[in-house]
């Protein structure tokens, strides 16, 4: 069906393919059916607001109309109210998708930029025969990735260190060490290789019911995911922005970060968003019942570990589906659960490495280049949201402990198998045009501008429900308005 569509044109296609694996539907994807009432999602605004040679704008509207489809069916299964039309209006508008995908380039901390979005070593080096991407924003990145090398911390040592190394040997080493690097790979290259293949036979999102829960009843509130408590355990952008998502629907977010692993500043401001914030040692034993405690008050825990890292906490799928029955459990990761790479770690810039995208992207045929915005993470944050919304409503009419599974890599394997053209020559959104988007909201450390979740919902803008939260300064427990 995509194939007979040009970039600007496929969104609609793409959301029926969305739709039809948060449903679980086999066949035809894009004969996959949109509840009763929710066929149509209507799209403002001029294509070009993401030029790309891979259909970038096209996949976020489809991503972000898969989670605001969601959440307006949840809101309709609860018997929330849809005004006088008897279904929910839904609509997205394009400038203020592509603004949204960019987030992390409009946030402001007292008028002021939060930080880069890259360290210094996080980019591409030359290496003997080709390119490597690393990733070093984290410290204990950075350290591995130097230890690895056996270099000081500037840019330079590192350059002639890489510069003397096949790409997949500097892969190999800043990997084996703990860090985060891949090599640049075209796409016939990963294809062919296993992890490649792993991901290509993993469906977009991986649903499985466990047990045999009985459904619990949620009765609707004023948005779609009012009253509904999600343990959020992410971070850097993909899942905060599931998260945040669900937040400005009306969900009551906490979020959970390892004391000893404190977040980047820039992440603090843009992942906080519609959430709380609390910090939680899940190794000792009080912070682990506590752990257990919040879950048993949950109705979705998002998490963002790498596949098997949690499984010592009892949060592996037969656990959390034995003590804590009817739980919607969401996981993301870069590469997916399966395959050579299932436990490494990566970033949405090193999968576009890995997987062709960056070179899908070259500006000249050989310096890799990059998306206009991080989509991946973005894209997978959305269907990451819409994934949990779906469960939500299996699980009201069906019971089980719901599971979904996401990963990085795996929409990256979605976007490149997509129609592709030479950049829009439509001119980027001017500065009023983004100004539209934007909100200022109150913060311990001042005001701070981002922009404003996406879509309307019976012509009634989402925004977000609160000021942000002071990183780590709440406390680990739900919302006494909700018991």
């Amino acid at each position: 069906m995509t194939g007979q569509l040009r970039p600007g044109q496929l969104w609609p296609a793409l959301l029926a393919e969305a739709w039809a694996a948060l449903s679980g539907e086999s066949g035809d994807a894009g004969d996959a059916r949109l509840p009763a009432g929710l066929e149509v999602l209507w799209v403002s605004g001029a294509p070009g607001n993401l030029p790309s040679r891979l259909p970038a704008e096209d996949v976020a509207i489809a991503c972000a109309g898969a989670a605001l489809l969601a959440a307006a069916a949840l809101h309709a299964q609860r018997g929330g109210d849809s005004g006088s039309r008897g279904s929910p209006v839904v609509r997205l508008d394009r400038g203020h998708v592509a603004a949204a995908f960019r987030s992390e380039a409009f946030l402001r901390v007292d008028g002021e930029p939060a930080g880069p979005g890259f360290a210094p070593l996080s980019r591409f080096w030359r290496a003997a025969d080709g390119w490597v991407r690393t990733h070093g924003n984290y410290p204990w990145h950075r350290a591995a990735l130097l230890r690895a090398l056996g270099c000081a911390g500037d840019p330079e040592p590192v350059a002639a260190a890489i510069a003397d190394l096949g790409a997949r040997q500097a892969e190999d080493l800043v990997t084996g060490a703990g860090g985060v690097a891949a090599a640049v790979r075209d796409e016939a290259s990963w294809q062919a290789e296993p992890p490649g293949q792993a991901v290509a036979a993993t469906p977009l999102v991986e649903a499985a019911s466990v047990g045999g829960a009985p459904p619990r009843w949620r009765p609707a509130g004023e948005l779609p995911a009012s009253g509904i408590r999600v343990l959020d355990l992410t971070r850097v952008i993909a899942g905060p922005v599931a998260t945040r998502y669900l937040g400005a629907l009306g969900a009551d977010v906490l979020r959970l970060d390892p004391p000893d692993r404190p977040e980047l500043t820039m992440q603090t401001y843009d992942g906080l968003l519609a959430k709380r914030s609390a910090l939680l040692d899940f190794g000792v034993d009080g912070g682990h019942d506590r752990l257990h405690d919040l879950l048993s008050g949950a109705d979705v825990l998002v998490h963002g570990y790498r596949p098997h890292a949690l499984d010592r906490f009892g949060l592996d799928p037969q656990t959390l589906a034995e003590r804590h029955p009817g739980l919607v459990v969401v996981s993301l990761s870069a590469w997916g659960s399966r395959g050579p790479w299932g436990g490494r770690r990566g970033f949405d810039s090193i999968v576009q490495a890995a997987s062709g995208i960056a070179l899908a992207e070259s500006p000249d045929g050989e310096r890799p280049g990059a998306l206009p915005c991080q989509l991946l993470d973005h894209g997978t944050g959305y269907l990451c949201a819409a994934a949990a919304l779906q469960a939500l409503a299996r699980q009201s009419a069906r019971g089980g402990t719901q599971f979904r599974e996401l990963s990085l890599a795996r929409t990256a394997h979605w976007l490149l198998g997509l129609p592709r053209d030479a950049p829009g020559s439509a001119p980027p959104p001017g500065d009023d045009d983004e100004q539209t988007w934007l909100t200022t909201l109150d913060s311990a450390a001042g005001p701070v501008t981002t922009v404003l979740p996406p879509g309307r919902l019976d012509d009634e803008p989402l925004t977000w429900p609160r000021p942000l939260s002071r990183y780590g300064a709440d406390d680990a427990a739900w919302s006494r308005l909700l018991d």
